[in-house]
């Protein structure tokens, strides 16, 4: 498995684009299943989460063209309706074919998603959604059955125990374009990806209406059709290139920067030192061009994660990454999940004071992390242990960044364009990096004049 080397203390300058957002095309891919027609997709990111739904749909009789940037997709096989678990175990937004597959094919059999390893992240809210238009459920050998040969459109509350859920918004909306009826979605997700996906669908014929606040309602339609449509910039990414120029120091121009969904992120910006300023105010504010710069002296501050339009669970590693250089203590409190703090302990190994209590980090500021060797636990602590290694001493060596891979196309490249030193290495040099590392230890050993314990320091 690869493993990323970084060099620290690089200055990051240049341009950079973001890609489209993973997180919004993957219901976009799922919502093909609603027609037999074709559907044409642009801006889509090369990403494994990506590559695994392409695979996914194939397998339910999706003819598909591209893996990529422009995607062309068309139902042929609508027998199809089994997901298997090797697939879905690779990612939870698996989930988003339950509702366009039962919708149009009336039957859907869903293996249990898999996806990050922080905390359980249930589908009950999903089901549940499917169960008020009609559905029936059954378990069997750890697939759901869900079967329903028409579904009716009533009032839907998606609220649950940490607010309202974005993938199960997406589901029971997709499911209630063909319902008989009009649905009405209470505590639906007000997040940019729903919006995103409830504009698609529009295209394809669907009447929908307040997608992105609490309350979305759907009237149901007889058939959707084809259509052609561009996925939205990923505002994760957006948010982590930010966090990079501004750990190293760097001047940073991002194209595609959706500005106006990330409006909690840039108040947390601005508060720390984090200069945003968009360069054209006429651009679309979803696609703006923005320099990101900072002061030489941080300053800490508090964050608490929420469902959009609030700060972003997905944003939140990467932050505390950012604070480890604020002038005091930050605290930052996690509302959606938990458990989502894995990076902790890989960031302490870097020289950061972090002390945990229950749902809530004190970041202790102004410290200079070294490098040092960690490990990823799910994909947005990957990209906190990347920029730490950015901003390190030394060298740092990251493992297992296979998730990284799910959520940022070749961020190595990217970075090594903006001046970072990110090498993406094999095991092989792992091992070849140990036995290179014993031998001068073994010889500085032999060696009775030196400094055994300078010599055995990393």
């Amino acid at each position: 498995m690869d493993y990323f080397r970084i060099q620290g203390g690089k200055r990051l300058a240049g341009r950079v684009k973001v890609d489209g957002s993973k997180n919004a095309a993957l219901p976009l891919l799922a919502a093909v299943l609603l027609t037999d027609q074709t559907v044409t997709l642009h801006n889509v990111p090369a990403l494994t989460d990506i590559s695994n739904m392409i695979s996914l749909l194939r397998e339910l009789g999706v003819e598909v063209k591209g893996e990529s940037g422009t995607v062309t997709l068309r139902s042929v096989d609508e027998t199809q309706v089994h997901t298997r678990y090797e697939i879905v175990s690779t990612m939870r937004a698996s989930i988003s074919v339950l509702g366009p597959m039962l919708a149009r094919r009336h039957r859907a059999v869903i293996a249990m998603p898999g996806g990050c390893a922080f905390g359980e992240r249930p589908i009950d809210l999903h089901l549940r959604g499917m169960q008020s238009l009609g559905a029936k459920i059954e378990l069997n050998a750890g697939d759901m059955s869900v079967t329903a040969p028409q579904l009716k459109g009533t009032t839907i509350f998606l609220g649950g125990p940490n607010g309202s859920t974005v993938l199960g918004t997406a589901n029971v909306m997709c499911a209630a374009t063909l319902a008989e009826g009009r649905t009405t979605i209470e505590c639906a997700a007000c997040e940019p990806e729903v919006v995103d996906l409830a504009n698609m669908l529009i295209k394809m014929g669907a009447k929908i209406r307040g997608a992105g606040s609490p309350r979305i309602i759907i009237e149901g339609v007889k058939e959707l059709g084809g259509a052609e449509y561009t996925v939205m910039p990923d505002r994760i990414v957006a948010g982590t290139y930010a966090v990079a120029a501004a750990v190293t120091n760097g001047d940073i121009i991002i194209d595609d920067f959706p500005f106006d969904c990330m409006l909690a992120v840039v108040d947390r910006f601005d508060q720390i030192g984090v200069v945003v300023d968009r360069l054209d105010h006429n651009q679309d504010p979803m696609h703006a061009s923005v320099r990101v710069t900072s002061v030489r002296g941080l300053k800490p501050t508090q964050i608490t994660t929420q469902p959009h339009p609030g700060f972003p669970t997905d944003l939140q590693a990467q932050f505390m990454t950012l604070l480890c250089f604020a002038q005091g203590n930050s605290v930052i409190t996690e509302k959606i999940y938990a458990e989502r703090f894995l990076h902790v302990a890989e960031l302490t190994r870097m020289g950061a004071n972090l002390q945990r209590f229950g749902p809530t980090v004190v970041v202790s500021g102004f410290t200079q992390l070294k490098g040092a060797p960690v490990m990823a636990s799910d994909l947005r602590a990957s990209a906190s242990l990347v920029l730490a290694g950015l901003a390190a001493e030394g060298v740092t060596t990251i493992s297992r960044i296979d998730y990284l891979d799910r959520g940022y196309h070749r961020l190595e490249a990217t970075l090594n364009s903006l001046g970072a030193s990110v090498e993406r290495c094999t095991p092989n040099a792992i091992i070849e990096t140990q036995s290179s590392a014993s031998a001068q230890m073994l010889e500085a050993k032999r060696a009775p004049s030196l400094n055994l314990t300078a010599a055995a320091m990393p």
